[in-house]
């Protein structure tokens, strides 16, 4: 393993010295590059979407959460939010469970 990290490492000495430290470190640029476009800036950008939504939330408004539970807000609290399932079973969980909502919203009591 060493010995195949030496070999990755060595550049080949050219003289001029300029050209050859600059082209040497061009793949390690566009590997950063191609890491922000397809991993970093995606995720920040649903990170971003998530953060909005959860702050857009509303009574009444039928959501589901990350374990997959089905429920309709009947409580906003800063951190919290209190869901109601069948037969009015009432949760209260973490605003960050809450992963999408469902089309169809109802009206509050």
């Amino acid at each position: 393993m060493t010995n195949l990290l030496t070999i990755l490492l060595m550049s080949p000495q050219k003289q001029g010295g300029e050209g050859s430290s600059w082209m040497s470190f061009l793949p390690l640029i566009l590997i950063i590059v191609v890491f922000y476009f397809f991993f970093i800036r995606p995720q920040m950008k649903k990170s971003k979407d998530q953060k909005k939504f959860r702050q857009s939330l509303q009574k009444g408004q039928k959501v589901v959460t990350i374990g997959g539970i089905h429920g309709r807000i009947v409580e906003l609290q800063e951190t919290t939010v209190t869901l109601e399932v069948e037969n009015g079973i009432r949760f209260r969980i973490e605003k960050s469970a809450v992963a999408s909502s469902t089309a169809d919203t109802i009206e509050s009591k």
